[in-house]
């Protein structure tokens, strides 16, 4: 029997070990991967669920608001790591509710509604928290196929040379006519080799600054209206824009730009490192990405001013 005893032992503690990833069986985080924010002098990153009542928080105390956590390097990355202490803190919370309220993190007055049963804290471990962003000029060109050069940099690529890479540039020949607006992609397969040329010149109309090769800038052949929108000049309609009509080259001189929106994606995502919440332990959580909904509309865009040249 002390043998039978012995293996049957052994087994167990090997069963254990192998189903044993640093995960206490009884207890899991299942949580939508999107989480919600709020506070200030103080953030608090948190998701709930029902069925049963349970919140994940992570607090970080030296955040004062969302902005410092959207405010990226010149790589378009903010990335910083917080050790979990007693001002920085995860929490795992069980509740009675059948449904929880709408406000249970970051209030003056905690909800009374809200009945805790346990509150697990972690008292060691870190979290990296990395926001990403991502701008585009949605000029129907994708960003990776702006890099002319080829050297992997998009920054350096300006073809109008106005102070703007053209992956930011809505207008990237500068010639007031919108990339978007010179057919840079007919078959629609996100790819340009196909953009319209024409003049036959070789260089697709959204590159280049003489789209008729009259010998007069795009941007200067506005005889019936100076509203820095060639397009709408139009002395034969036969032919369409004087722009694209070889045969009109008068010549009223461009003062500037047309300024545009581009667009701003934030990414923020969360990880909580080499914790222990007593029911649970994790050497990685990955905690997930922030609801854009939480982040202001007037961050998600920005009015670019190209400088004239």
């Amino acid at each position: 029997m002390r043998k039978i005893f012995f293996v049957l032992t052994i087994l167990s503690l090997i069963t254990y070990m192998a189903c044993d990833d640093g995960d206490v069986l009884d207890v899991e985080l299942d949580f939508d991967n999107e989480f919600l924010v709020c506070g200030s002098n103080g953030l608090v990153f948190y998701k709930t669920k029902s069925n049963p009542s349970e919140s994940l928080s992570v607090k970080i105390s030296e955040l004062d608001n969302l902005n410092d956590i959207l405010t990226v390097g010149d790589n378009n990355v903010y990335r910083d790591t917080f050790n979990l202490s007693a001002t920085n803190k995860l929490n795992y919370r069980t509740y009675s509710n059948s449904t929880l309220p709408n406000d249970i993190f970051c209030n003056d007055i905690p909800n009374s509604e809200a009945i805790i049963i346990e509150d697990y804290e972690a008292i060691s471990g870190y979290v990296v928290i990395e926001t990403k962003l991502t701008e585009d000029d949605n000029d129907g060109i994708p960003s990776l196929l702006e890099d002319l050069n080829g050297d992997g940099d998009l920054t350096n690529d300006d073809t109008d040379n106005d102070g703007i890479p053209n992956y930011l540039d809505a207008d990237d020949d500068g010639d007031n006519v919108l990339t978007k607006d010179e057919n840079p992609d007919p078959d629609g397969n996100n790819n340009p080799d196909d953009a319209q040329d024409s003049d036959g010149d070789g260089i697709p109309d959204y590159l280049d600054n003489d789209d008729d090769n009259d010998g007069v800038f795009t941007r200067d052949e506005e005889n019936e209206s100076q509203d820095n929108n060639p397009a709408n000049d139009i002395i034969n309609p036969d032919v369409g824009p004087d722009y694209l009509n070889p045969e009109v080259m008068t010549t009223v001189p461009a003062t500037s730009y047309r300024a545009h929106n581009i667009t701003k994606e934030f990414k923020v995502s969360i990880t909580v490192h080499d914790f222990d919440l007593t029911v649970i332990s994790y050497d990685i959580l990955d905690f997930g990405t922030l609801n854009d909904s939480e982040i202001s509309s007037n961050l998600k865009t920005e009015t670019l001013s190209p400088v004239f040249n």
